[in-house]
């Protein structure tokens, strides 16, 4: 494209150019490309202020002069390939002033050619674009810190997860954990409470990444199996070790008691918490805001009751119900979180409680950790990319058969 230019002449406005190239900020340089080793025939103020070099220096050189120790080989080879293919290069370039000083350089080359088409000259336009960089350079080096960091505290969150599974005359405990991300919002533990009761939770705290994941591991602790500082006991002088299992809900009021985040930070977490009696088979669940059960049987797998519960730190003082299932030889009863079924597809579409329903009954007859592993490979095969956008967790009971 060109200028309008009829209100000057030829010689005004040549000269105009001139001086626009003169005072252009960027260093402008043209080199002749009839002449062997490309020489600068032309270099501007802006060029002289950016690499120190006046014109005496600069003039009669090929600009390569410019590069050192530090500059990478693999750019010089691309900027030669681009001149001898006579092509249009931008490309960023370590280059060295003439003090020494190393500073990035947007070097931009454009080939000129006369009215026949012969290739006559390079124009190479140069920015300095070091701030630029070691920003950048900075901010990769933060952004590969906050990486360790987090792999790290996934490593410290994973140690919360069930190292070994328990081993129970008459039943089989399996589970699986998929966060969406490197630090998850759920938690979940299998634990001896005494000599008949196991208790089993998975709990769901809103959100992902650092926030959720702090407070998941503060929940975890409160839910530990040391009777001292664990909401799962309460204190019983009858009891020879001075602490028996709390009800599960019981534990959920004890815990919106505790929990002080609130709706108001935008923080709370759903849970569900069962006791399994094992010498009669009885599960004594609460679920505050979390999805119920899933009871696998020889007829299919179904949805178990929902108790009353809201999420813990909705409401201070809720009032959690509690149901009771009755298992029996041969069933599997499945915790799990909302990532299950809420995993969208490419089409927005979620995977929804029926698909789950039907795939836990089609995988009824695998061994549990399989079924788990089949559950989490076919979440995974329904979102995009292999990547759920929530976190899932699975926790199964198995039942032995009479």
């Amino acid at each position: 494209m060109r200028a309008e230019n009829t209100r000057y002449t030829r010689e005004e406005w040549l000269a105009l150019q001139d001086r626009a190239l003169a005072v252009a900020a960027e260093g402008v340089t043209i080199a002749d490309a009839r002449l062997p080793g490309r020489p600068l025939i032309y270099v501007n103020e802006g060029f002289e202020q950016l690499t120190g070099y006046d014109a005496a220096e600069a003039l009669g050189r090929n600009c390569r002069f410019l590069q050192g120790e530090d500059t990478d080989p693999h750019t010089v080879q691309e900027i030669r390939d681009a001149l001898v293919a006579v092509r249009d290069l931008t490309v960023e370039i370590l280059n060295y002033r003439k003090d020494g000083s190393p500073f990035w350089n947007r070097l931009s080359i454009t080939p000129v050619r006369d009215e026949r088409g012969g290739l006559t000259h390079f124009i190479g336009i140069q920015s300095d674009v070091t701030a630029r960089r070691m920003a950048e350079e900075s901010l990769r080096r933060a952004n590969a810190q906050m990486l360790r960091d987090l792999q790290e505290a996934a490593l410290i969150q994973q140690s919360w997860l069930p190292g070994s599974l328990p081993r129970v005359d008459g039943y089989e405990f399996t589970y699986r954990f998929r966060p969406c991300a490197e630090l998850a919002g759920d938690g979940l533990n299998i634990l001896h409470l005494d000599d008949d009761r196991m208790g089993l939770y998975i709990l769901d705290v809103t959100g992902h990444g650092v926030p959720a994941s702090l407070l998941s591991a503060s929940l975890n602790r409160m839910l530990s199996p040391s009777p001292e500082q664990s909401c799962l006991f309460e204190p019983s002088p009858a009891s020879r070790t001075g602490f028996v299992p709390s009800r599960p809900a019981a534990v959920a009021a004890a815990l919106n008691r505790q929990f002080r985040a609130g709706p108001q930070m935008g923080r709370f977490f759903t849970l569900i918490y069962g006791i399994l009696e094992l010498s009669s088979r009885r599960f004594h669940y609460v679920t505050a805001g979390h999805p119920p059960p899933v009871l696998i049987d020889r007829e299919g797998a179904r949805l178990c009751p929902l108790a009353k519960g809201l999420p813990i730190g909705v409401l201070p003082d809720f009032e959690f119900g509690e149901c009771t299932l009755q298992l029996e030889p041969g069933d599997r009863l499945m915790l799990y979180s909302d990532g299950a079924f809420e995993a969208i597809d490419a089409r927005d579409q979620e995977m929804g409680e029926r698909r789950l329903l039907d795939a836990l009954a089609g995988f009824h007859s695998l061994p549990g950790d399989e079924s788990l592993g089949a559950m989490i490979g076919m979440i995974e095969a329904w979102c995009p990319r292999g990547q759920p956008q929530d976190d899932v967790t699975l926790l199964a009971i198995d039942v032995a058969s009479a």
